[in-house]
């Protein structure tokens, strides 16, 4: 079994990710039943790859989510992001700069 290299993130950090992040972008999960699920499964999953749906699926033992690969990936970025000390206030002076007080770069 493979050791989680995320089990050390805080459950601060996770709640802000969840409550700051997506919250705000109004994230509407699609809910779902394993039984469904089996019956539609290969459109449950191009929903998620082609739109990035998130998809709630309610068993008897508890919930599970199933995400595109982007999707997923976006989320451990951004905690990573988030693990940097200094790192939040950093984006979130960027967030604030006024486009037209940047400076053009060429590459």
């Amino acid at each position: 079994m493979t050791k989680n290299p995320f089990a050390k993130i805080s459950l601060d950090l996770f709640s802000y990710v969840l409550y700051h992040v997506h919250i705000k972008e109004a994230i509407i999960m699609t809910n779902t039943n394993a039984t469904n699920l089996r019956k539609n499964l290969f459109t449950y999953l191009d929903s998620a790859i082609d739109y990035n749906d998130i998809i709630n699926v309610n068993t008897k033992k508890g919930n599970a989510i199933i995400m595109s690969e982007t999707e997923y990936n976006g989320l451990l970025e951004t905690l990573y992001l988030l693990s940097v000390p200094g790192m939040k206030e950093k984006l979130q002076e960027g967030l604030n700069t006024n486009p037209e007080d940047c400076v053009d770069f060429e590459w």
